[in-house]
């Protein structure tokens, strides 16, 4: 697949890197186009204040989208409440399936597409405009985000030029969360390199605690790993080849960045059993549950692991801390990722809820709920629930376009967002047998060009 939506250059990741490295790690938790809504338009009322004028949409029902679930799919549904409470509207959460694409696929064929889809892949966002389901968002919503985020978040939903998707919520995925209980009978250390980390991980076992907790069942944890180590080791603009298939799996970047990985992977007991079977959210609950003998003692992923944290007695900067993704090569990665709205079936009401979801008053009222960090540069972060997640949202509208988006969301779906397929299952079966780099890097090229056609 030819890609036109803009991969963002970037000048130097440095600034989130150092940004979260300034994490106080002992905080506690604690419709048209041109319609503006004319004399029809509240301002409506708010816990977290009001910033963006919406129409009055009484009668008016929407749906929308997403593979949303649990906590994060519930506190999402509060976010639509108050839109309901502000205009009148009426809005309905559709769960999806992953491929989300495939999903909407069978809603267009059957002639009942939901208004709006909450899209994790701007691959996604390219595949929905390629065929014709994705409507541009009208002026009220580009305004919005011209006001909200910098230039690099708008890009990446922009394609040929029209403005396609609003980022509501992003991701940091460079964060490894540990039990501090477990560091602190080790005496392990913070590490800020890759042998730091292999020493605190030795360290961490040598205390009779397996080191680290993998959600393999889910390939999207898996491909952030593999993201993160070859963005530091192999640097920006190999990452940057890599995600438009300018360079083949084969080469030998891949090699080196998934040697390293085997270090952890396929090193004896050092990966908590079966992790194959165990999804992203038990990785993080095993995690910080069972006292001072969990099922490990660190799970890689990004700040919504604060969800599933909040799922267990573990408070977050006192029990459950957690520290940048060490630096492989010369600098620590900063790999983002992020959900886009879309709309599929244009009305008044689908472009007033997607300016509402681009204005500060819709993300302020998700934030304070935790587990949940925004790219809008205009949401005050003292909303945010406590120190940890404060600090990791300042760093990331601090680095304005200074950051690397997922690497496997950029790839058309085929092959790095489908359960059981392309790149997802080429790093699972690269989990179960590391030792085979060769034969992983062969599977990773052969369904990356039928993906991308190259």
């Amino acid at each position: 697949m030819r890609r036109t939506s803009r991969i963002i250059r970037i000048r130097g990741a440095a600034a989130l890197a150092a940004g979260v490295l300034a994490v106080s790690l002992t905080a506690c938790g604690g419709g048209g186009d041109d319609d503006s809504g004319g004399d029809d338009e509240d301002k409506g009322t708010g816990d977290t204040g009001t910033t963006v004028t919406l129409p009055k949409l009484d009668g008016e029902t929407l749906e929308v989208a997403a593979v949303w679930t649990g906590a994060e799919q519930a506190n999402f549904k509060k976010v639509l409440a108050e839109f309901e409470k502000r205009t009148g509207a009426k809005v309905t959460f559709v769960p999806a399936q992953d491929p989300i694409i495939n999903f909407l696929g069978s809603k267009v064929a059957g002639g009942a597409p939901p208004d709006v889809a909450m899209l994790p892949q701007p691959g996604a966002i390219k595949q929905a405009v390629d065929k014709g389901w994705a409507k541009p968002l009208g002026a009220d919503a580009v305004k919005e985000l011209g006001e909200n985020y910098s230039q690099g978040w708008q890009d990446i939903g922009t394609i040929d030029g029209k403005q396609y998707g609003v980022y509501y919520k992003a991701a940091n995925k460079s964060l490894i969360w540990y039990n501090a209980q477990v560091f602190e009978n080790a005496g392990a250390a913070e590490p800020k390199t890759w042998d730091e980390l292999l020493t605190a991980a030795q360290t961490v076992y040598d205390s009779g605690v397996t080191p680290f907790s993998v959600g393999g069942a889910d390939g999207w944890t898996l491909t952030d790993w593999f993201e993160n180590v070859y963005l530091s080791q192999a640097g920006p603009e190999k990452y940057d080849q890599l995600a438009r298939h300018e360079i083949k799996w084969t080469d030998p970047s891949v090699k080196e960045a998934l040697t390293t990985l085997a270090g952890i992977w396929g090193k004896k007991d050092y990966v908590a059993t079966g992790a194959l079977g165990t999804d992203f959210p038990t990785s993080v609950t095993q995690t910080f549950t069972g006292g001072d003998q969990p099922k490990a003692g660190m799970v890689y992923e990004g700040d919504f692991a604060q969800v599933n944290i909040g799922e267990t007695k573990a408070k977050v900067g006192t029990d459950a801390k957690v520290f940048p993704f060490p630096a492989v090569g010369d600098t620590a990665p900063v790999v983002s990722g992020g959900d886009a709205a879309v709309i599929l079936d244009d009305s008044k009401a689908a472009q007033a809820l997607a300016t509402f979801l681009a204005s500060p008053d819709a993300a302020q009222i998700h934030a304070k709920l935790g587990g949940f960090l925004s790219p809008n540069k205009n949401v005050d972060p003292s909303t945010y629930p406590n120190e940890v997640q404060r600090k990791i949202a300042e760093a990331l509208v601090a680095s304005g376009d200074d950051f690397r988006f997922d690497m496997s969301d950029q790839a058309p779906q085929a092959f790095g967002g489908t359960p059981g397929k392309g790149e997802w299952k080429a790093l699972q079966d690269f989990l179960k047998n590391p030792g085979d780099i060769a034969g992983t890097q062969a599977k990773l090229e052969a369904d990356a060009a039928a993906a991308y056609g190259n």
